[in-house]
């Protein structure tokens, strides 16, 4: 792997991450990253998608109409979602039904068009690879840092292994298990905003 190819893998994950420093993909981080596993999950199929699209994007890129490109785009993402999609109720169905529609949403993720429109239209496939690997490890690294956060804080647990014994629920009068602001969209938004503004302080990044 050469300079340039580490660079394009490497950018995303801290100095420009999609979600901490573009503000990209909140919906699905707030969505779905009430439990580790189902951050896992989403951030694996975010990968193939974007992996995939932008490399297939790019290997047509010179072939695409500039007039219908963004529709071409949209078919080649949704045709990858679909599959991920059918992919995840034939094997993991349970995680599947929780995800919900937010794996069939991974269609509009600003994250996989925005890299699509503006990386691969101009790049060779092997280096859109690379950025969409980069960006979905960017995207996926926030969803379960923020995942283990609320499933820890919510329910005690992480990856379902019991961290907080059963018995502190009843010794604090259940209080801690019935503090459910965590598990709700606002605990979701406290918590990524820390890491967020812990980013920007640890990169010196500050809004023009």
């Amino acid at each position: 792997m050469n300079k340039n190819s580490k660079l394009i893998l490497s950018d995303p994950l801290i100095g420009n991450n999609p979600i901490t420093k573009q503000v990209l993909g909140i919906c699905s981080a707030l969505a779905v990253t009430v439990k580790v596993e189902n951050a896992i999950v989403m951030s694996l199929a975010v990968m193939f998608v974007l992996a995939a699209s932008n490399s297939i994007i790019s290997l047509l890129r010179k072939m695409i109409p500039s007039k219908i490109r963004i529709i071409v785009q949209l078919t080649v993402i949704a045709s990858l979602v679909v599959l991920i999609d059918e992919i995840l109720k034939a094997y993991m169905y349970d995680i599947s039904k929780q995800l919900t529609v937010f794996v069939s949403l991974i269609i509009t993720n600003c994250i996989v068009m925005g890299r699509a429109e503006a990386f691969a239209m101009q790049n060779d496939v092997k280096s859109s690879f690379f950025d969409g690997i980069g960006n979905a490890a960017g995207y996926g690294g926030i969803l379960i840092l923020v995942s283990a956060f609320r499933e820890f804080l919510g329910y005690g647990t992480l990856l379902n292994y019991q961290l907080i014994p059963l018995s502190f629920y009843a010794e604090s009068g259940g209080w801690y298990a019935n503090n459910g602001l965590i598990l709700f969209p606002p605990g979701a938004f406290i918590i990524l905003g820390l890491i967020i503004w812990c980013q920007r302080i640890y990169t010196g990044y500050l809004e023009e």
